[in-house]
């Protein structure tokens, strides 16, 4: 028996539970289907959770560096690894409770618990029940992948999802990869109190940012005791009788092994498309898994959107949010929004953050136009030096004909907050001397960013 109705929605992540909504709200049958729990990878086991974790390993360093700042605290900082993962669940649990209130609130909403999957272009079957729509949204999100490491199948490693069900504090944590995730956790698990060690394939971290980004998130690291090996190959894992894990492989041609209590594999992540009979429907994908969407995120099949981390047009929960304003604005609204409207935007929530927008130095020198670039250590912030932060730097490009801000890193205290007020500058296509002419307020950190822009020079 099919069951019609006017939409389906795969999937409750960022983007999942608002076109629900939307579209309930328009006065359309909505059907929400969710295999596991309401919202997806950010409320469960990713920003939530992870920042709820990050803000309990900063109050232990803060209380650690209590001296510094006239402050005596008696007896050692400790952790309580059981009470740091109780505040979390509470945090996580209060997010899912008012989605689920809202999902099942909604007139015209009906939530099906289940696996979904695609018996035809516009057909959808849950169990015993098959749905029909013209409109399916696709909002699946994606989940961690493993290395093809020898022995690593016989170990019981971690991964950023198993991570938020760990209660004790590691001996040693092995963090295998340097980029977003391996890092977060790495300072926040060396805060805790564990001992890390980071394992990264590349030759530094986080690749894909600027060298001097890597070479100073590589650094602040190590000030706190994270131990990195760059250039890491021919990964193997063997496990001891005591449970110890042994980890080989081999560094510029030689061989190293380090033990450890515990391993997290951060490598990346893989779209949860694969057990979705997209087939069935005729949906395209690419070599990797992620479904092809055009500028308005539909699919190559008449009807069927894609959204989040299954389309790989962003891999953040703000693109998947995103992506639902664009598909209602097109769809309900009228409004011809696009995925190419939006500038580059993301954060690394270590401490201090990296706010990053739009290009970075390389991909500006790289397209060989005439640039200016500002660069400003926290070492000349006086909120950094108030507040004893001033590791990191500022750094600002723009193009030197139209004046039109092209990207910036700020590595910073509340860099990933104060970026915005470049972004916003970037999405009013407005030229920089609209912010250097702003008088900002003293002391922050923000009043810097117009002194730093009235220093720019050629881009050499």
């Amino acid at each position: 028996m099919t069951t019609p109705c006017d939409a389906i929605v795969i999937g409750s992540g960022q983007a999942g539970p608002s076109v629900a909504a939307r579209f309930a709200g328009a006065g359309m049958k909505t059907v929400l289907i969710e295999r596991e729990h309401f919202g997806g990878t950010c409320v469960n086991d990713g920003c939530i959770p992870t920042k709820t974790l990050v803000a309990s390993a900063r109050a232990a360093h803060i209380a650690r560096r209590a001296a510094d700042f006239g402050v005596r605290i008696g007896g050692a900082v400790s952790v309580d690894m059981k009470a740091v993962k109780a505040r979390k669940d509470a945090v996580v649990a209060q997010s899912i409770h008012g989605l689920t209130k809202w999902m099942t609130g909604t007139p015209n909403l009906s939530v099906v618990w289940g696996e979904a999957r695609f018996v035809g272009p516009n057909a959808v079957q849950v169990g015993d029940q098959v749905l029909e729509a013209p409109k399916i949204f696709i909002n699946v999100g994606g989940r961690p992948v493993a290395p093809d490491w020898p022995g690593l199948a016989d170990v019981p490693y971690l991964t950023n999802t198993s991570m938020m069900d760990l209660d004790v504090l590691p001996d040693h944590l092995i963090v295998v990869g340097g980029s977003y995730i391996g890092l977060e956790f790495a300072q926040m698990y060396r805060r805790f109190g564990s001992k890390v060690t980071v394992l990264e394939y590349a030759d530094r971290l986080i690749a894909r940012e600027d060298p001097e980004v890597s070479r100073e998130v590589q650094a602040i690291l190590e000030r706190e005791g994270v131990a990195f090996a760059l250039g890491v190959r021919d990964g193997r894992v063997a496990m001891d009788a005591d449970g110890t894990v042994r980890v080989s492989f081999n560094v510029n041609g030689a061989s190293a092994q380090t033990a450890c209590t515990h391993l997290l594999m951060a490598v990346g992540r893989r779209p949860n498309t694969d057990g979705l009979g997209l087939e069935a429907a005729g949906i395209a994908t690419d070599s990797r898994g992620f479904i092809g969407v055009d500028d308005q995120l539909r699919t190559n099949v008449p009807g069927v959107w894609a959204l989040g981390d299954a389309n790989g047009r962003g891999a953040f929960t703000h693109t998947s949010y995103n992506d639902h304003e664009i598909v209602v604005a097109n769809l309900l609204d009228d409004d011809p929004r696009r995925v190419s409207d939006r500038i580059l935007a993301y954060a690394l929530f270590t401490d201090p953050p990296l706010g990053r927008i739009g290009m970075t130095e390389t991909e500006v020198r790289a397209t060989g136009k005439p640039a200016l670039i500002g660069v400003m250590p926290m070492t000349r912030v006086g909120r950094a030096k108030e507040r004893g932060e001033t590791q990191g730097f500022m750094k600002v490009l723009v193009d030197a004909q139209t004046k039109k801000i092209l990207g910036a890193a700020l590595l910073c205290i509340e860099g990933d907050e104060i970026v915005h007020s470049l972004l916003d500058v970037m999405a009013a296509d407005a030229p920089y001397t609209v912010i250097q002419r702003c008088m900002h307020i003293h002391p922050t950190v923000s009043e810097l960013i117009p002194t730093l822009l009235g220093q720019l020079k050629p881009l050499v």
